[in-house]
């Protein structure tokens, strides 16, 4: 072969090795995560790990993380929203903010995510589920020598005047899943009677919902209203926390999942989404010590995930209270009748 022939051939070969290695580079997928730090950072690691590809990912409230691609709409920075109540992603879905995306493992999902995804065109996915519900430090209930709350109308009662934590609907998806919960459970104006009665006995509302079980488990107070998981996630730690669903019936969460509109990064977050939707992904929650149902039904599932066997759960209208209107309208009402009171 001439010299410039070989030269040639040799250059052209090192460009399309060149070429391959540089298509081959892993990508970048930009995330925000709204379920428990802990499942957020494991899953990111492992993924990256699994793939190659690095994930940025920022850790939000759902009410936080909507505001976020609401604000970003007309030039995303998100690809994917993972973990978190689903009412805002169907908030979210409403308002156009989200891409239609089903994993291919949907046979493996269990029917109440399916349902997610085809009542939203699917845009929302039903990632995990968990019930509402109460915990308390055994502990600091015995030392101010109080009763174990087993119903909503044990909150009301005046001896826990200071004593009850809960979060913020406008922040907190799960405060705003308790909030839509008691309207669907007692009615709306009986609902809010009984909110401004709690009021009352509210010592703080806490910007996320995942702060309830941590400061309950340290005894920084004596009772908190939140997804049962977390206060199982503490107990198990040995913590001297206990919990229990209210007698009168509670609401419940499908945590969401979805593509956002206009992502720049879609087949990363494509490979991402499908990752954490599969057994490794979700199989994730149960060694991060957080302890929703998942989703995918194709593993067996963590011994500490609290049954929901047991529990009466209310039949919630996730259509009707995922629309942005429907939570707007009540947030404003929750604002002027019961977060304007004193307490």
């Amino acid at each position: 072969m001439p010299k410039l022939k070989r030269i040639l051939v040799g250059a052209l070969l090192t460009w399309s090795v060149a070429a391959f290695a540089q298509d081959a580079q892993p990508g970048t997928v930009n995330a925000i995560c709204s379920t428990d730090l802990s499942w957020c950072e494991l899953a990111a690691q492992e993924f990256t790990r699994a793939t190659g590809i690095k994930v940025l990912q920022s850790h939000k409230a759902t009410g936080e993380a909507a505001a976020q691609l609401r604000a970003e709409a007309a030039n995303p920075k998100t690809d994917l929203w993972w973990g978190g109540t689903g009412d805002p992603f169907l908030q979210a879905a409403e308002l156009g903010l989200l891409e239609a995306y089903r994993p291919p493992n949907i046979a493996d999902l269990h029917p109440w995510s399916v349902r997610q995804y085809d009542m939203t065109q699917n845009m929302v996915g039903g990632f995990y589920t968990s019930a509402i519900g109460f915990g308390w430090n055994t502990e600091l209930l015995q030392k101010k020598k109080l009763p174990e709350p087993k119903c909503w109308s044990d909150l009301i009662k005046p001896e826990y005047k200071g004593d009850i934590e809960i979060s913020h609907p406008a922040s907190s998806g799960t405060a705003y899943t308790i909030l839509a919960g008691l309207v669907q459970l007692m009615g709306e104006d009986q609902a809010f009677d009984y909110m401004k009665k709690l009021h009352k006995n509210i010592s703080n509302y806490t910007r996320s919902g995942q702060a309830q079980a941590p400061n309950v488990a340290k005894g920084e107070v004596a009772v908190g209203v939140s997804f049962i998981f977390g206060f199982e996630a503490w107990r198990n730690n040995k913590y001297p926390i206990k919990a229990a669903a209210p007698c009168e019936g509670t609401s419940y969460e499908i945590g969401g999942i979805a593509m956002v509109k206009g992502q720049r990064n879609k087949d990363s977050a494509k490979r991402y989404y499908d990752w954490l939707m599969g057994p490794q992904g979700q199989s994730v929650g149960g060694r991060a010590n957080s302890l929703q149902v998942p989703a995918n039904k194709s593993f067996k599932l963590d011994p500490r995930i609290p049954s929901l066997e047991g529990v009466q759960l209310i039949k919630y209208d996730f259509a009707k209270y995922g629309q942005a209107a429907e939570r707007k309208r009540l947030l404003e009402r929750w604002r002027n009748e019961v977060e304007a009171l004193p307490r």
